[in-house]
């Protein structure tokens, strides 16, 4: 989405104030200094945006986030937004809340940081944009022709599900309805349609649309979607991102609208620019999403707003009863996915280090892909310390990094402890995974949502949930002290997990939600 620009001429001047600047202070005072000074020096109100704008980006791009700077950004944008809107300039206000909300939710304050704003204080974070009459415009509820129709009794209910690219939560439903003599089913990723691409990607042009410009675009979408609405009774998107805001641009007529947040999506502009009195279901993975989601999101609690359903992510959890093999599977402990710094995986490092000063015979075993560097400096920043760690632990054989494998039950099959070191989940799946293959499960209580009415302790049970890496320690050293504790410890988590997440046991909710059976 576009930032504001600078004038060409004034980039020049402020980029050799910047070149002066750092060779005097050093980086640190270098663009975000200068740039943030230009802009408490001009009564230009759409130059002084753009300015903070590039102080903050600036300030990102190094590595460093400064709140304050942040906000009074994106609150220059929003004042901007709101000029531009009572102007009736569509383009410009959009083109301003773009700005706004691309500050507001930056990948390295959410996602390669070990804490949200968002998450701490939801209302606190976003009064700024509950304040501007151009976002509350944005937001505003935009109506449709019918209501949904009832699921028909004289044929088989036409379910399309549909995402934009990530189909990874979706196989054990496809095929459930697949084989149903009910359902009629259809499969659309808007990515790999060369119309619905391009449209679901214009975040800006939809904001524009939804002020009232941007005719095209709305005739652009309707054609490419009215016959996918035609064709449905029931549109399921998953994921509350792009897909879930084009399907929204359209007025979906009688045809059912089910959209699914998991957790990466709260922490993103695309919630915010979805038409909810459009949607008639709304379905989480877990109660503490849907508490985020309502605070982050007035339009929820509204009388015209969706029917809020939690419902466990679709899981095949069978497949992973398997042996233990190798006499030191009690020693090992799992750890899949590190792939992003909400994992933490320092923090399992650091349960390692307090078990090895018990007993040597314990390591860690990562399975899955390591940390993207190229995230944001911000994820390489952590990556620098985790590698540190890894290059101390690795050579003693107290870490082994298997990467990324097809086969996650047969990489279980020697892990007998299991853990969940993130500060955010939607539900953590490969730790139920683990804990039905008979590991041991040790769940961080995760900070994103820790000491709120819902959480790790609420989703699951209070045994396994510990606040410090050393009651992680204290948990896996009790019940590993020996073969029989351990392997009373993992049949009741294995069938703890089975009873309660399995797919048998999940799949009649989705079709009293798809079916109203």
């Amino acid at each position: 989405m576009a930032a504001p620009r600078v004038p060409d001429r004034l980039r020049a001047k402020l980029a050799r104030r910047v070149s002066l600047s750092m060779a005097k202070g050093g980086r640190k005072t270098g663009a975000t200094l200068v740039l943030g000074d230009a802009a408490r020096r001009t009564t230009d109100r759409a130059l002084r945006a753009a300015l903070l704008a590039e102080a903050a980006q600036a300030d990102l791009a190094r590595g460093h986030d400064d709140p304050a700077l942040r906000r009074t950004a994106y609150e220059a944008a929003l004042a901007l937004a709101d000029r531009r809107h009572a102007k009736g300039d569509a383009k410009g206000a959009a083109a301003s809340l773009s700005s706004a909300l691309t500050l507001a939710f930056p990948r390295a304050v959410h996602f390669d940081s070990l804490s949200s704003p968002l998450a701490a204080d939801p209302a606190g974070y976003l009064a700024p944009f509950r304040a501007s009459t151009a976002f509350q415009a944005l937001t505003a509820p935009r109506g449709r022709t019918a209501p949904a129709a009832p699921v028909p009794a004289d044929r088989p209910l036409r379910l399309l599900v549909t995402t934009y690219s990530n189909a990874n939560f979706l196989h054990p439903i496809r095929e459930r309805y697949a084989d149903h003599p009910g359902v009629e089913v259809r499969f659309l990723d808007l990515k790999e349609d060369g119309t619905l691409r391009p449209l679901a990607r214009g975040g800006q042009r939809m904001m524009e649309h939804a002020l009232g410009g941007a005719p095209a675009l709305g005739e652009q979408a309707e054609a490419a979607l009215r016959p996918h609405l035609e064709w449905a009774d029931t549109v399921f998107v998953d994921w509350c991102t792009n897909a879930a805001a084009l399907f929204t641009l359209v007025d979906p007529g009688t045809t059912r609208i089910v959209v699914r947040l998991h957790s990466y999506e709260a922490f993103t502009l695309w919630p915010h620019l979805v038409a909810w009195d459009r949607v008639d279901d709304l379905v989480f993975v877990g109660d503490h999403l849907r508490d985020l989601a309502v605070a982050c999101l007035p339009p929820l609690a509204e009388p015209d707003g969706p029917a809020l359903h939690v419902i466990a992510n679709a899981m095949d959890l069978e497949r992973f009863r398997r042996e233990k093999t190798g006499a030191d599977a009690r020693f090992t402990v799992g750890l899949i996915g590190a792939g992003v710094v909400a994992k933490d995986p320092r923090w399992a490092v650091e349960v390692l280090r307090l078990l090895r000063e018990h007993d040597e015979r314990y390591r860690l075993v990562v399975i899955g892909d390591g940390l993207d560097r190229k995230a944001s400096p911000a994820a390489r920043a952590y990556d620098d310390l985790l590698r540190k760690d890894l290059a101390e632990l690795e050579p003693t054989g107290a870490v082994r990094l298997l990467g990324r494998t097809e086969d996650v039950p047969e990489a279980l099959t020697g892990v007998g402890v299991i853990l969940s070191s993130s500060v955010r989940e939607s539900f953590h799946c490969g730790l139920v995974e683990g804990a039905v293959s008979g590991a041991l499960p040790v769940v961080r209580d995760w900070p994103f949502f820790a000491g709120k009415e819902h959480g790790a302790r609420t989703l699951f049970p209070a045994d396994w949930v510990v606040a410090t890496p050393r009651e992680a320690a204290d948990r896996v050293l009790a019940l590993t002290a020996t073969e029989e504790k351990w392997r009373k410890a993992t049949a009741d988590a294995a069938e703890h997990a089975l009873t309660t997440w399995d797919w048998p046991v999940i799949a009649p909710g989705f079709d009293r939600l798809l079916l109203k059976d």
